[in-house]
């Protein structure tokens, strides 16, 4: 197995603990610890030091590490690579328990994100999340992580004999057809606030001690290197843990520069990203100018800093499909395993301009990584990510990235060995980079 493949190995493993977005987040925590970051709290004064490695959270489902360069940081700015933990997913309502012809149990949901919902069924789900447990102050209740890391859900199809236009493309409803079915009724199902006393089982408590949940589906199969050459991987929630995994590594691999590098992977994005720590909160920008004035910096050093930064938006990117060759733009078609993409759009839906392309075109070149670029057919309708988002809040010139994948917002998508590994080598040089 080549390099490639064993980090490969190390996104797949990341990704199949990271059931939720507080899963991703802890898993990057552990990950920061273990490479010697310390833990500062929002609440806290901060007293920071060059060399420095530090990590903040917010909301336990998104997180900021970040390293103080030998520099000072009116001159040499932040350095900052971006990602989200979200993917998505169905969540799972309050009081969802559903009976159905006195014989089954089902669950209430509704859609997070944008999934292709034909990929959800027929697959062993599970859920996890976070529970909110009682304490003695109501203002500060007790946070759980929850992941019942077997099947015990699934979403039956209808039978074809039943539906037989189903191959000619049907339209699913949400609310009826995508509810999983959770068991069949017995003696131990007909209590109500099953779901209660399910999680309360699972996380060692009284059920009257839950006050509330935020839980969302997964599938159980377990990612894979596929291929006749394992170049491939698939998994679901590459869009988008792999650029989370590539930052992370970046970062924590890298040489310390003159430059604050920061890593900042934040939540929501699939639902807009307008949370307290979403791309559109003042977050990021916030601890920013926290790091400068535990650094001794006023206002006007702060900004300063601001005019010497560069932000990486990282998020994955539309590969050209081998079986649907019109979608793609006729001279822009990325492939899997060709390098790392430049997101552009007129629209401005991305942060890419000539000036923040030839930065990142600049470092991929300087240690022989490919790159290719990405724009949306002129008749159809593309998305967006964090990056132009973050300029909303932030005064930093961007360019939006992202590794070429197929089947993007499927239960299990497609992604590349090698760009995998590429994605981590350019960041690991955009943190390393010493101004002469």
């Amino acid at each position: 197995m080549n390099k490639e493949q064993k980090f490969a190995e190390k996104l797949i493993d990341f990704i199949d603990a990271s059931h939720s977005s507080f899963h991703a987040t802890k898993n990057v925590e552990e990950i920061l610890i273990k490479e010697g970051f310390e833990k500062i709290e929002l609440k806290d004064k901060w007293k920071l030091k060059k060399e420095g490695r530090y990590y903040v959270t917010k909301n336990s489902s998104a997180i900021i590490g970040f390293i103080i360069g030998k520099g000072e940081i009116e001159d040499d700015g932040f350095r900052i690579v971006g990602a989200h933990t979200d993917s998505p997913t169905f969540r799972i309502k309050p009081d969802p328990e559903i009976t159905v012809a006195g014989k089954y149990l089902k669950l209430n949901t509704e859609v997070y994100g944008g999934p292709i919902l034909s990929t959800w069924f027929d697959r062993p789900l599970s859920m996890a999340g976070r529970v909110s447990v009682k304490t003695q102050n109501p203002l500060k209740p007790k946070e759980v992580l929850i992941d019942m890391e077997k099947p015990i859900m699934i979403i039956p199809n209808l039978a074809i004999h039943m539906n037989r236009k189903v191959n000619e493309g049907i339209k699913i409803n949400p609310q009826i057809d995508t509810l999983p079915l959770l068991s069949t009724i017995n003696d131990k199902f007909e209590k109500e606030n099953f779901i209660m006393e399910l999680i309360a089982e699972n996380i060692g408590i009284k059920t009257e001690d839950i006050l509330d949940f935020e839980l969302y589906l997964y599938s159980v199969e377990k990612g894979a290197l596929i291929g006749l050459n394992e170049e491939f991987i698939s998994i679901g929630r590459l869009d988008d843990l792999a650029m989370a995994h590539a930052g992370l590594y970046g970062l924590v691999d890298s040489k310390i520069g003159n430059a604050t590098n920061i890593l900042v992977c934040f939540d929501n994005e699939e639902v807009g990203s307008t949370t307290k720590q979403g791309a559109a909160s003042p977050m990021l920008r916030s601890i920013l100018e926290r790091i400068a004035i535990a650094m001794g910096k006023d206002k006007e050093g702060y900004y300063r800093g601001l005019s010497n930064s560069f932000l990486i938006s990282s998020d994955m990117a539309h590969s050209i499909h081998p079986n649907y060759m019109g979608k793609q733009d006729l001279t822009n078609r990325p492939v899997i395993n060709g390098g790392p993409v430049i997101k552009i759009a007129a629209s401005q839906s991305y942060t890419s301009d000539s000036s923040s392309s030839a930065v990142y075109e600049g470092i991929c070149k300087s240690i022989n990584v490919p790159v290719q670029k990405f724009v949306n057919r002129s008749d159809e309708r593309g998305g967006s990510t964090i990056g132009p988002i973050s300029s909303t809040q932030l005064d930093v010139p961007s360019v939006d990235i992202g590794n070429p994948i197929l089947g993007m917002h499927s239960v299990r998508e497609l992604g590349g060995v090698f760009d995998h590994y590429y994605a981590y080598k350019s960041f690991r040089e955009f943190y390393s980079i010493i101004e002469i």
